[in-house]
Parts: structure tokens; C-alpha cells; sequence
């Protein structure tokens, strides 16, 4: 059986959102939380980080293509699914 994968947000100290995908993401949020070597470049320190959504997208390909499409909504659209406003199923 494949994988669950999930698409997370994480926000930045100055609230810039950042959008990722993982089979585990606590540990994932974690090493971005510890930085180097493991967590993302863009997101070194720019703490304190907060998991901000987190969501099951499927296997390894659709969570890459679900998380291809929200970094490409505009920051309002974003908010609005941290927000609960939309869902996640609007991406696909």
C-alpha cells in the first residue's frame, strides 16, 4: 500500500506562508523548525514557524500536483484555506 501523503503550510515570523508536502509532517515541520541541514533553505531563520494547515492528499505524484497548484494561488486564496474558508479540494 502507497504512502499517505499531506500538504502542509507552515508561517513565517513576518507571516509569509510556505507550502510543502510529507508522509510525516510533524517530524518534516520539526526539521524546519531545526534548520540546517534538513529543513528548508527558505525557511532558515525566519522564526518562529508556525504548522499552520496541514491536509491527506493521496500518493507521492498527487501530492506533488496539489502542492505545484496552491503555491501558485495568490496569498488571499491561501489564507482563506488556513482560514477554513475553502477547501483543499478547490487545488484539484
Amino acid at each position: 500500500m502507497a504512502e499517505q501523503w499531506h500538504l502542509y503550510l507552515v508561517r513565517t515570523a513576518t507571516g509569509a506562508l510556505y507550502t510543502g508536502i510529507s508522509t510525516d509532517v510533524e517530524r518534516r515541520f520539526a526539521e524546519h523548525q531545526a534548520g540546517a541541514p534538513r529543513g528548508a533553505r527558505s525557511l532558515r531563520g525566519k522564526g518562529p514557524l508556525a504548522l499552520v494547515f496541514q491536509a491527506p492528499v493521496g500518493d507521492r505524484r498527487q501530492a506533488s500536483r496539489v502542492e505545484w497548484r496552491v503555491k501558485r494561488w495568490p496569498r488571499p486564496r491561501k489564507e482563506a484555506l488556513v482560514r477554513g474558508e475553502i477547501r483543499l479540494s478547490d487545488a484539484f
